[in-house]
């Protein structure tokens, strides 16, 4: 069984992208185009792992991850922040949500084209 991977993203290009390249790798990919659908996918499905990007119109990544980590239902799955903020406050306020990741998104674009790329960001969230 292949993990699954629910990608967020308000930008319908940056959610295709990432799950074309994900499926491609044989990955479960569920997408969700706010923060509110995305907290929904969470109360119904599991998730492997939550590839958030931070500014979205409704709820933004940092108040989404928050209600996950506050959530016991949902408090266990990481959460990787993908976002084109990459100021050290915007990066502390992202680990002080929950987020075990923080990458650019040109960082995860390139992860996704490695093997595995997010099987390994799950378990260095468990740490």
């Amino acid at each position: 069984m292949s993990a699954r991977i629910l990608v967020v993203d308000d930008v319908p290009a940056n959610a295709k992208l990432l799950e074309a390249r994900l499926s491609a790798e044989y990955f479960d990919v569920l997408t969700a185009s706010n923060g509110t659908e995305a907290l929904a996918i969470c109360e119904r499905a599991e998730c492997d792992i939550i590839l958030l990007d931070v500014m979205m119109p409704d709820i933004d990544g940092f108040e989404v991850c928050r209600r996950l980590k506050s959530n016991p239902a949902t408090h266990f799955i990481p959460v990787v922040m993908v976002t084109a903020l990459d100021s050290p406050s915007d990066r502390v306020r992202g680990l002080e949500a929950g987020a075990g990741r923080f990458p650019d998104q040109a960082g995860v674009r390139r992860r996704a084209d490695r093997t595995g790329a997010f099987a390994d960001a799950a378990e260095d969230d468990d740490r």
